[in-house]
């Protein structure tokens, strides 16, 4: 049976354990051990194997020359008429050039998306992505633009375009189950992937979804994603992680997955947490419109940081920025 370990993190003063995966602020000095079906046992961290609190303990590999020791801020943007909260905002090159503009200013990585993935989303055809994208892409970098870029997709050749054109990133919300294509792409040329946990496609994801046990179920998936990029040639600290709040999931999976969010260091790999503005948050927090629910999303995305999430993934930039600057300020370790 397979034992997960999952720290109990903790912030601030007085720093009395092991950094969590490098990070200055979160450290821990105990573990839950989670088997499938059974209640967690706590154990010292410093009673663990070596090879464990190594997994825990080590710093994250950079990702686009961006260290993992600090939170980054992954700017979402996109190109599309339909996606759940901005779609349409930055429809024209001119408004996603002015957009890309006001993000790098706050944002470490631009994440460029042409096709929805919101709940019911219709599929994109590729020459559509492309479109949207590759030219958004060009215009970025034709304006000075020098912020890393990601390209938000599922298919090889709408990522091959991007790269072409001045991405450095993918970011594979099927993590290449939907094109195992793109796999040999991102090994050939040698760049960064995070590979998302979704239970089902967008146009069906959300009918019924249901799970044996949402923690283990997303943890194996992804450590069999994992072992497929590398099957494919993809180096192991080339890999993002992201549990997928939102995708497949119910209000329940979702809240259980925040809560737990320590468990996937056990992966060893940074994680990505991207949560903004989702329905989940506007259940909770009463706010029907998607752009009403900052609040709740610099909520969530602090609660990422406080338990070790490298990367979020958020549409308001700034005020995330802002909220990350005040919460380092507080939890900054005292000499």
């Amino acid at each position: 049976m397979t034992t997960r370990h999952q720290p109990v993190v903790r912030s601030g003063a007085p720093y009395t354990g092991q950094p969590l995966a490098g990070s200055a602020q979160a450290w821990f000095d105990e573990v839950l051990l989670r088997r499938r079906g059974c209640p967690p046992d706590r154990m010292a961290l410093a009673d663990c194997a070596p090879q464990d609190q190594t997994r825990l303990t080590r710093p994250r590999a950079s990702i686009c020359d961006l260290s993992m020791d600090r939170p980054r801020v992954m700017g979402v943007l996109n190109v599309t008429p339909d996606s759940f909260s901005d779609g349409g905002d930055h429809a024209t090159i001119e408004a996603a050039v002015v957009r890309a503009h006001q993000m790098a200013q706050d944002a470490d990585i631009l994440d460029i998306g042409g096709e929805s993935t919101r709940p019911g989303a219709n599929e994109v055809t590729e020459v559509e992505e492309v479109r949207r994208t590759s030219e958004v892409i060009l215009a970025i970098r034709a304006a000075g633009i020098s912020t890393p870029i990601s390209i938000d997709t599922r298919k090889a050749r709408v990522a091959e375009a991007a790269l072409d054109v001045g991405a450095n990133m993918v970011n594979d919300v099927a993590a290449f189950t939907f094109d195992p294509e793109l796999a040999d792409l991102v090994a050939e040329r040698d760049v960064p992937i995070c590979l998302m946990h979704a239970k089902g496609r967008p146009d069906t994801m959300q009918n019924d979804p249901r799970y044996d046990d949402v923690l283990f179920d997303v943890m194996d998936f992804l450590e069999e994603r994992i072992a497929f990029a590398t099957s494919r040639g993809i180096a192991r600290e080339r890999i993002v992680t992201d549990p997928g709040i939102g995708f497949g999931k119910t209000l329940e999976h979702n809240v259980t997955l925040l809560k737990n969010l320590s468990l996937l260091h056990d992966l060893g790999l940074p994680i990505l947490l991207g949560v903004s503005r989702k329905r989940f948050i506007g259940t909770i927090g009463q706010a029907d419109e998607a752009k009403d629910r900052m609040a709740g999303s610099l909520t969530v995305a602090l609660h990422g940081i406080q338990n070790g999430a490298q990367i979020l993934r958020v549409h308001d930039t700034f005020e995330t920025r802002q909220a990350i600057r005040l919460q380092q300020a507080m939890m900054e370790r005292e000499i």
